[in-house]
């Protein structure tokens, strides 16, 4: 096991869940096994020529980081961004299987009373409405049937966020990720400010955050906040890092806070995905994923008997520099735990490619063909870049 690993496992945390899928190895996979979510028949109206997906998420071990950076800062609206995390973890994830429209959300937060106040719970909800709002102005349509606060101390130290989603489509509008030899993989970048976002993202999204903020934040936050992490952690692995919450580095010619860049609100990619299949239509993309837990090996999950040759990345922006100088994580680790610049990817013939491309960037958000598939008698990812090749399988 190496240091990087045992780290992690320290933490309680994993970038492969092995456990969990060896756990749901057995369940039934739905009607379309490599389908990003699990697709069921109709049970709503029982009509065979649509299906449902309902999936549940959170937003992770983030909602501790913005704990820290309330407490620290007082400024409440940073809680907007979680809403926003835990609905795209569900959303952006359904909309890999051809979800993309009339999706019923619902929440269900646990909190500490008696540190999280009634005005965070308010920021939540308003955010989900705005967010919801601003999704609807790119013809996007999700719908909030309520949830569920419960006022669990016992059991969550600060608080947890999450959603439940559901949508019903029509059969023949699933993507089914029939990824093949010959297609061309476009990806669209986690980083920047897209048209419909308000200020530079990140690009952490919702995974890896519990080895991004002990691993980068200052051991000051330790005796501070010790209501913000697990005790059962060795304290060397706890904020081992040298930077505090509202430390800020350059991007772009302008600074940015630390806390600010990493709690970054989770990107969707729903008005890109939308306009994807009005120009191109479903028929011609095969497959597509969401770069989430796994990272840069997430599709291996997705495919059978195939070679993913990632070797045209996109640059690595500077929040995943940050968390690698600060970490001394190594490479193959970080492209396994961390998006490292693009969270989406289209598996694509390759004359689809640059309207794609195209359409991703008229949101003001960077794309390209990041490599390819191969036939092969196993399933690999190969990430080969200047910093080294990877593989994963």
């Amino acid at each position: 096991m190496s240091d990087t690993t045992s780290r992690y496992d320290l933490r309680g945390v994993s970038a492969s869940k092995d456990e969990v899928h060896a756990a749901i190895k057995d369940l039934d996979k739905g009607l379309y096994p490599h389908a990003f979510c699990k697709v069921l028949p109709d049970f709503v109206a029982n009509d065979k020529d649509y299906c449902n997906i309902m999936h549940a998420d959170t937003a992770g071990t983030k909602t501790s980081l913005a704990y820290l950076y309330w407490k620290e800062t007082g400024d409440t609206s940073i809680w907007k961004g979680i809403a926003q995390d835990s609905i795209v973890m569900n959303v952006d994830d359904m909309a890999c299987a051809g979800c993309i429209d009339d999706i019923i959300l619902s929440s269900t937060i646990g909190r500490n009373k008696s540190i999280i106040s009634g005005d965070v719970i308010k920021v939540l909800i308003d955010a989900c409405m705005s967010f919801i709002a601003e999704l609807k102005s790119h013809d996007v349509n999700m719908h909030l049937s309520g949830g569920e606060t419960a006022d669990v101390g016992d059991i969550v130290r600060t608080i947890d966020v999450g959603y439940t989603a559901f949508g019903r489509l029509k059969r023949d509008d699933v993507i089914k990720n029939d990824i093949k030899g010959g297609q061309v993989i476009v990806g669209l970048a986690s980083y920047g400010q897209s048209t419909y976002e308000t200020e530079y993202n990140g690009g952490m999204g919702s995974n890896g955050l519990t080895s991004a903020r002990h691993d980068v934040l200052n051991n000051e936050y330790t005796e501070k906040y010790p209501e913000s992490f697990n005790p059962a952690i060795p304290l060397d692995l706890v904020y081992a890092g040298s930077k505090k919450l509202t430390d800020t580095i350059d991007i772009d010619g302008k600074p940015i806070s630390i806390g600010k860049l990493i709690l970054s609100p989770t990107r969707t990619y729903l008005p890109v995905i939308k306009a994807v299949f009005n120009k191109i239509g479903r028929s011609n993309i095969p497959g597509m994923i969401h770069c989430t837990g796994g990272a840069q090996s997430k599709v291996i999950k997705f495919i059978d008997k195939k070679r993913i040759v990632k070797d045209n990345m996109l640059p690595i922006p500077p929040l995943f520099q940050l968390i690698k100088d600060e970490s001394g994580t190594d490479w193959k680790e970080m492209y396994q735990v961390f998006n490292m610049g693009h969270r989406l990817e289209f598996y694509v013939d390759p004359q689809h490619a640059d309207e794609i491309i195209e359409i991703s960037k008229s949101f003001n958000i960077d794309a390209q063909v990041i490599g390819s598939v191969e036939e092969c008698d196993k399933n690999e990812v190969i990430v080969k870049t200047d910093k080294g090749t990877f593989t994963y399988n």
